[in-house]
């Protein structure tokens, strides 16, 4: 079908061109070019900063009563729902996921998520502190939780669609301004909300759409009118980041790099476990910075698990996404596709054993393709078991003892989410409070990523959390005002 892309970018209430030109982007399953995305400059970035603070300084937005602002957010809601249709299709197209993952994680998941902080947003969080007697004076505060003020969204590529929406409706919500900069890779997953805000009549300069490249970054992290940076990416970029944001001592919110773990109990149930095992490296082919790809298995079933395990990922159809069939499709780029074959050859040298894939599928002459592919026996030192890959290759890990798999799951820099499988769920229930993580799922955990429960890691994973009220609180100031009561 013919994608309805938006080429322009959005800056205070007006679309205009690239400053900077256009920049193709690319199908990862085709190779072929879906459209000529607008490249932002310089000069573009500082109408985008500008624009920006004065509608947090001096506009009307975050005066605006929290309804005010309710009322806005759910035309905005309005305006996606009717593009579901040409939204479903880009995120195919421009992200390479399949149409499972496009319909499922991406916007049933974002807007699941944009309907709960709606809700939650209506609550007054405002709140009286407990009073105190000093002497005769009988003293009291009343604590707000006002708006940060400018926030630079920088978004992925792997889930841009949800993670847009996860960024900026919560910060624009709690009164804030928001510039929103997505990958080069997948702009137009962001530039399409140039014509939501457009159409639900967000006041100028609330809402901005900017592109560009490594000098644009940098601007959007560094400007002193830049209050809040909110970032998705690897922790190499966020370490980069925090340099930016230092001089200007801005707020960070930081969801970075995983190395996950999964572990399978001597008592778990093999089917729920390869299953999980075998998504935890294949789902949007690797590229989920929650995915399990250290994959701790109590050596008394290992063999079984691992056979198992690579009889199911021989049966898994890779191909492209925009078939209905297919069940795991490509990555990003040429680029990412180098780094996975890299980190094959790096396994089989440390001697891990290569039970699985490892190479470009040769049923496939386009797109950037690489099998589903892991290891056994693999020491947890290694460099496959310690760095994120962000591809479909996974790390098999025995144990013997619950005491040894806490230690393997908590030697990490990462330390983003942790699974387990255990017909014993007390017992596993236990063990996930010694695991270091920002989260932790018992059984396939709640089925689906949970509106009300925090997102985030510790750790080189970063810090800072998505979702629950605390996705919304995340982008205020506690501010108190104090006063004699009596």
């Amino acid at each position: 079908m013919t994608l309805n892309l938006q080429t322009r970018l959005y800056i205070g209430g007006e679309f205009v061109d690239g400053g900077a030109g256009t920049e193709d982007v690319i199908n990862p399953a085709t190779e072929e070019i879906i459209g000529k995305a607008p490249l932002g400059s310089m000069e573009n970035a500082e109408d985008a900063v500008a624009a920006a603070y004065d509608a947090f300084r001096h506009g009307p937005w975050p005066k605006l009563t929290r309804y005010e602002r309710i009322d806005y957010m759910k035309k905005f809601y309005a305006a996606l729902e009717a593009r579901k249709d040409q939204i479903v299709p880009l995120l195919i197209a421009e992200a390479g996921a399949t149409y499972s993952l496009a319909n499922g994680a991406q916007w049933q998941t974002g807007m699941k998520h944009f309907r709960y902080y709606t809700e939650r947003a209506a609550e007054d969080l405002t709140k009286m502190s407990r009073p105190e007697v000093t002497g005769s004076i009988l003293g009291t505060s009343v604590v707000r939780y006002d708006p940060v003020g400018v926030v630079s969204v920088i978004t992925p590529y792997n889930y841009p669609f949800m993670l847009n929406l996860v960024k900026s409706v919560p910060a624009l919500l709690m009164g804030n301004t928001v510039i929103l900069k997505p990958s080069p890779y997948t702009p137009f997953a962001a530039t399409l909300f140039g014509d939501i805000a457009h159409e639900a009549g967000l006041p100028k300069g609330v809402f901005n759409v900017m592109t560009g490249g490594l000098e644009v970054s940098q601007f959007l992290t560094s400007d002193k009118r830049i209050n809040l940076i909110t970032f998705t990416g690897s922790d190499t970029v966020g370490a980069a980041i925090m340099q930016q944001a230092a001089p200007t001592l801005k707020r960070l919110i930081l969801e970075l790099g995983g190395k996950s773990a999964m572990i399978v109990r001597p008592d778990a149930n093999l089917d729920a476990a390869v299953n999980q095992g075998l998504r935890g490296f294949t789902s949007h082919c690797g590229q989920g910075c929650a995915l399990n790809t250290r994959q701790l298995v109590h050596n008394s079933i290992r063999g079984e698990y691992v056979a198992r395990l690579k009889e199911e990922a021989a049966k898994v159809v890779i191909g492209n996404p925009a078939d209905a069939s297919t069940e795991m499709g490509p990555m990003i780029r040429k680029v990412a596709q180098e780094r996975a074959e890299k980190y094959t050859q790096i396994g089989i040298d440390s001697g891990a054993k290569l039970m699985s894939g490892g190479k470009k599928p040769a049923h496939l002459d386009k797109g950037f393709y690489f099998e589903p592919t892991f290891f056994d026996d693999v020491d947890n030192k290694s460099q496959i078991a310690q760095e994120e890959i962000f591809g479909p290759i996974a790390c098999v890990i025995g144990y013997d003892t619950d005491e040894e798999a806490i230690e393997l799951a908590n030697d990490s820099e990462f330390a983003l989410a942790c699974y387990f499988h255990s017909k014993d769920v007390g017992r596993a229930y236990e063990m996930a409070q010694q695991i270091h993580t920002g989260r932790c799922a018992i059984n396939g955990g709640a089925g689906t990523q949970l509106s009300d429960e925090p997102f985030g890691g510790n750790l080189r994973s970063g810090f800072g959390r998505e979702n629950g009220i605390e996705g919304l609180i995340e982008f205020t100031n506690a501010n108190a005002i104090s006063f004699h009561a009596a």
